[in-house]
């Protein structure tokens, strides 16, 4: 059997994504950085950004489809978990502080957002004029749940109070921030097939009236805790896994939005009990798999459609204003609402520090947007620009207002007393 004549050149392509985004990571990590920074500047790099028409030389025409599939394929799985990470538990004793500063940090860069939208739509002209208004406001609200989970980590936040609530404000807003990208999504896509967006109600009422239940009982007689993902049964539970999120993601395509939310609302809705082996061993591997090929992937393809060369002086003036609104919405949102409630100072800016995190979660929005017609090459390249950027500054902020020594004296008073952060008096 012959192969095909481009298997050699995806092959290599391949090595290449990897070995980028393998060295570019760790060296964000020295830096004190999210991984995924350097992965998402490895994407970039190896567009016309640094490479210029070269790149279509090492990513020829002949790959680059199926390096597409590769990464729709990656964002898929990567929502998938993230709607499987999301639990409600995060929210038990606080979800009404939780719930308020989400809010916050979703409804000021908002209304900021939609006010720039209005401004940029005379330079980036659009079909999809309510779409793209209601795009940029998203775009502008969007905290990235998975990355913020690992700075969380990484500062030794994550078992503290400070960063329980940071969780929670995160898994609200996230979903929060997805229904509006729904919305703005179908605006766009509705031209020329509106009816398909009414399959979204049965379609929800399925997901949770009949897959939910379905699959709890499902895996309540197939599972295998303890006994290994090898384990028949565990192997029964992990197809029927990839099976539901496959159809999920279609469903939500042939609707007219995009296939990540098909995947998303999946994993939201799998159960959390009856499932704990493939929980404890399937999908932490499959998470690697995506981490290490697939996302890579997805950034070399979000890097194609970034080009930084020919940035004029109207393009650096957009670029701060879309700085300014993203950075400035967020920590006014965030700050306002928390002290509102009464959570100290420092611990306010704490949390709106770290909802301004974005990260990959706002490239797979962007990616969205191109997609629906929404973004121009342009406003899209200012606006991945504006991503690394605000998750760089999440590190670099987070050790001003919340220094090692503070972190250390926080999280041992929260062992010791257990303290709700609302009632922390104010330094």
């Amino acid at each position: 059997m012959t192969l095909p004549a481009h298997l050699p050149v995806l092959l290599g392509d391949l090595v290449l994504i990897i070995a980028v985004a393998r060295l570019l990571g760790a060296a964000a990590t020295r830096l004190d950085q999210p991984a995924v920074i350097g992965e998402i500047v490895g994407g970039i790099l190896l567009g016309p950004t640094l490479l210029g028409h070269y790149s279509s030389t090492v990513f020829s025409a002949a790959v680059r489809p199926t390096l597409s599939d590769v990464a729709n394929v990656g964002v898929c799985v990567f929502m998938f978990g993230i709607g499987v990470e999301l639990d409600h538990r995060l929210l038990r004793g606080q979800a009404r502080t939780a719930a308020t500063v989400a809010l916050g940090a979703i409804a000021v860069p908002f209304g900021f957002g939609v006010l720039l939208a209005l401004y940029l739509v005379r330079h980036h002209p659009t079909t999809h004029h309510a779409g793209f208004v209601l795009f940029m406001g998203t775009a502008m609200s969007v905290t990235a749940f998975p990355v913020l989970a690992r700075i969380l980590t990484d500062k030794k936040l994550l078992r503290t109070p400070i960063g329980g609530l940071a969780m929670a404000c995160a898994a609200f807003g996230d979903v929060l921030a997805w229904t509006l990208l729904v919305i703005s999504v179908a605006l766009a896509r509705a031209d020329g097939h509106p009816w398909r967006l009414l399959w979204v109600v049965p379609y929800l009422a399925v997901m949770v009236g009949v897959v939910r239940p379905g699959a709890a009982r499902y895996a309540r007689r197939h599972d295998g805790t303890g006994q290994g993902v090898t384990r028949p049964a565990n192997l029964l539970v992990l197809a029927a896994v990839a099976v539901g999120l496959a159809a999920s993601a279609v469903a939500t395509d042939r609707m007219g939005l995009h296939q990540i939310f098909g995947a998303f609302l999946f994993g939201v809705v799998l159960p959390r009990e009856g499932v704990a082996a493939v929980r404890e061993r399937a999908l932490p591997w499959i998470t690697k798999v995506s981490a290490l090929l697939l996302l890579p992937v997805f950034f070399i393809v979000a890097g194609f459609k970034v080009d930084l060369r020919h940035l004029d002086g109207t393009d650096v003036g957009e670029l701060a204003l879309i700085l300014l609104v993203a950075i400035g919405g967020k920590l006014l949102g965030g700050f306002g609402a928390a002290r509102a409630l009464g959570v100290s100072r420092r611990h306010s800016a704490v949390l709106a520090v770290l909802l301004d995190t974005r990260g990959l979660t706002e490239l797979i929005a962007l990616s969205v947007g191109v997609q629906a017609g929404v973004l121009d090459a342009r406003l899209n390249a200012l606006m991945v620009v504006m991503a690394v950027v605000t998750t760089t500054l999440t590190g670099v902020l987070l050790r001003r207002v919340y220094p090692p020594e503070r972190v250390r004296l926080d999280a041992e008073r929260a062992r010791a007393d257990h303290p709700r952060i609302r009632q922390e008096p104010t330094p």
